[in-house]
């Protein structure tokens, strides 16, 4: 029996799933690595030298349509979307034993012995965004509403094993993510992550992991001081840090969040600097530019909001367009509806004008 790993992406994030699975391989040799991917696969990919045993995409999933689901779905939707079917497929391997989960913006450490043990006496695995409340004001604006908003627990890392329980949580989590996987907090919703607030009501074989040595990163620093070096090891309150996470790196708020947070530790601004270059070092110059398959439509113009919103909350639109990515065929395309009824340029300046109209007429 075996543990396997997984990480979801799209191909831009290519560059950082080899680092994550490199790291993986360093310290846990034994594990399967896999990578699912919600895009179209870059040429060159399934060369034999990458360090993923498998790349799983879209159409390897249980997804009754998988075009209209990802149309649905903005790019952040459908990499954490689909990660409740990856974890399903994965669990129902012969020879799997257990499932992590990793975000690929995450580098392993250190052994992962201290993880897999927890498995011993629990099916689902979690790790909270904070586990020390803060005492600034401005740390519980930057922290703990944070959390509130988006989860309390930090789906960048998830562990399930291959029980009862474990596939009752995966066959739930799967189901709740097909439907509702969407960014959407003052509904409620932020992606695959504020549904995992439900499972300490909805089962009770998990654990939640407090070690300081998983899941760092820049919004639980406040209590968590890394010490040592990339050499030497590195530490957290004196624990070995098992894997930290590079949340918003690409955006410019993993940078700020260190500086202000982190300052006073210059083994992390070690590790950053030695993680860009990893990333670089597996093209990130290269792969990061790489547009996503699914953010237009076959004819190249851009996929909005409100067209995946208008689309996904119409079953008569889903039924008429059952490819709402195709436009070659006017009538059976849903760009060109959209454009005749939809929220179009033309229909935007015709209510623009209405309104114009309106307060005109109020003025007078």
């Amino acid at each position: 029996m075996a543990t396997h790993i997984f990480t979801s992406i799209i191909a831009n994030y290519i560059p950082k799933a080899r680092v994550l699975a490199h790291s993986i391989k360093k310290h846990y040799s034994g594990a399967v690595f896999h990578l699912f991917l919600s895009d179209a696969t870059p040429a060159g990919l399934k060369d034999g030298r990458e360090p993923f045993d498998r790349i799983w995409t879209l159409d390897d999933l249980d997804l009754e349509n998988p075009r209209q689901w990802i149309f649905e779905h903005s790019l952040v939707e459908a990499s954490t979307g689909i990660k409740g079917f990856a974890l399903r497929k994965l669990l129902d391997m012969p020879d799997c034993s257990e499932v992590l989960y990793f975000d690929p913006d995450i580098i392993v450490l250190n052994r992962l012995d201290s993880i897999l043990a927890h498995f011993g006496s629990a099916s689902i695995l979690l790790t909270p965004h904070l586990t020390e409340a803060e005492t600034t004001r401005e740390a519980i604006l930057d922290n703990e509403i944070c959390a509130l908003q988006h989860g309390i627990y930090n789906l960048g890392f998830l562990g399930v094993k291959k029980s009862r329980e474990g596939q009752r949580f995966a066959a739930w989590w799967a189901s709740r993510l097909e439907q509702f996987c969407f960014d959407d907090i003052p509904r409620g919703l932020f992606t695959d992550q504020r549904w995992i607030d439900l499972v300490p009501a909805f089962f009770t074989d998990y654990a939640i992991l407090r070690d300081p040595g998983y899941n760092v990163c820049t919004w639980n620093l406040t209590h968590r001081k890394v010490t040592g070096s990339l050499t030497a090891g590195l530490t957290v309150n004196g624990r070995p840090l098992v894997f930290y996470h590079f949340s918003g790196l690409d955006g410019g708020a993993q940078e700020g969040m260190l500086k202000k947070y982190g300052a006073s530790m210059p083994a992390l601004y070690e590790l950053r600097r030695w993680y860009l270059g990893e990333c670089d070092r597996m093209g990130q110059q290269e792969l990061s530019a790489i547009p996503w398959k699914y953010a237009s439509f076959d004819n190249g113009e851009p996929i909005t909001a409100r067209h995946r919103a208008l689309y996904r909350e119409r079953a008569d639109l889903r039924s008429a367009f059952p490819d709402p990515f195709a436009t070659a065929d006017v009538k059976r395309s849903f760009y060109h509806w959209f454009e005749a009824n939809g929220e179009s340029k033309r229909n935007r300046r015709r209510r623009w004008w209405q309104a114009i109209g309106t307060s005109r007429a109020l003025i007078i």
